[in-house]
């Protein structure tokens, strides 16, 4: 009787014993940990076998998504046997792929779209309803979610709890969505003991000051970080612009007319005629921002998805970064190793750069 109860437990011990010892990720950079996942991340391309880059030490590409929405993929790695990686890949050599780059009007940062004719994706990557994000990368959640939880679920069923979300340039700027949409989701099946930790390389600004903020927040305490190479320009994108919209309320730009009318006539004037042309001048240029960016590359992306619809913009284009940072700062050699040749604008940006300089900064 014992030896038959002892057989009926031991798959329950075995599935404590897994998620007991999975649950090893720790807060903090990690240089080592990173270094893995800059190799994951630009192994995506390919099967590991075939490129220059080594997969880490114990890992092991178990599933390679479908491309879905503007040639977006995903790769699903075991690290360790105990951590799940999602590595999202980034831009890739076809005008859709770019487009979404590009697509780079804001959008409210909770809301709902139609994806297709078969799909509204319901999303929310903030809290505050001041929180805005790039109306292109937004996409790119929509289309790979579904199939980032499922796979989730599946790892979590098998005893995976922790997980690193990662990718590299548009790669690592999805990831910064895709880790506030698994904060927020609105599904009651989805595990609420999952631990994440993100490694955003070389990402660009995924959304507003109040998206970073609660990015920041949710991943509080070394939870989430963006890598930067300092001769690296595509983290500064996309373009920004911020304008008296774009600050907290109150401001001092709210009274600014109450607080002129009490002076003189001539400063009136002078400092109506002032402020005027600043504050109108950078409005105009952030609809410009929202028309050219939002509008118009809207409709050139609906060659490609007939059936999706763009959320309403707003009156917003004040990107900022999000994460903790973790500056690569180039050395002595630096410029003599990776010379820009007048025509390598990636130079910066590849991986043999990031590698170096994480060695060099971190890890000697």
């Amino acid at each position: 009787m014992f030896r038959k109860g002892l057989l009926l437990l031991l798959p329950i011990l075995g599935l404590y014993w897994n998620t007991s010892y999975g649950q090893h990720l720790k807060p903090g950079f990690d240089p080592k940990e990173y270094a893995d996942m800059l190799a994951v991340c630009f192994l995506t391309a390919d099967t590991p076998w075939t490129k220059k880059v080594l997969p880490p030490e114990d890992s092991k590409l178990i599933y390679r998504s479908k491309e879905t929405g503007l040639h977006n993929r995903w790769d699903l790695w075991t690290y360790h046997n105990q951590v799940a990686v999602i590595c999202i890949r980034g831009t890739v050599g076809n005008k859709e792929s770019w487009l979404e780059n590009f697509h780079a009007g804001m959008i409210p940062a909770i809301g709902t779209f139609r994806l297709n004719d078969s799909t509204q994706f319901k999303y929310r990557f903030a809290k505050d309803s001041n929180a805005y994000v790039h109306a292109g990368w937004t996409l790119a959640v929509a289309s790979l979610a579904g199939d980032v939880v499922a796979k989730i679920k599946d790892c979590y069923k098998q005893g995976i709890h922790d997980f690193i979300i990662t990718g590299h340039s548009q790669g690592g700027a999805i990831s910064f969505l895709l880790r506030s949409y698994l904060e927020y989701i609105d599904d009651p099946a989805f595990p609420k003991d999952i631990r994440f930790k993100t490694y955003s390389s070389a990402a660009p600004k995924p959304g507003n000051l109040y998206y970073a903020y609660d990015y920041d927040f949710i991943t509080r305490n070394g939870w989430g970080f963006r890598i930067v190479n300092t001769r690296d320009w595509v983290p500064e994108s996309p373009f920004s612009l911020q304008t008296t919209r774009d600050f907290n309320n109150p401001n001092p730009f709210m009274y600014i007319k109450s607080a002129v009318r009490k002076q003189s006539l001539p400063v009136r004037i002078v400092v109506n005629y002032m402020f005027g042309r600043l504050d109108n001048s950078s409005k105009r240029a952030s609809r410009r921002m929202q028309r050219v960016l939002g509008k118009r590359l809207y409709t050139i992306v609906k060659k490609t998805l007939p059936e999706y619809k763009l959320p309403a913009l707003v009156h917003s284009h004040n990107y900022a970064p999000a994460g903790v940072p973790i500056i690569l700062r180039p050395t002595a050699d630096y410029d003599t190793k990776f010379p820009f040749d007048g025509k390598n604008i990636f130079v910066h940006h590849a991986y043999d750069p990031y590698r170096y300089l994480l060695e060099r900064d971190f890890m000697e």
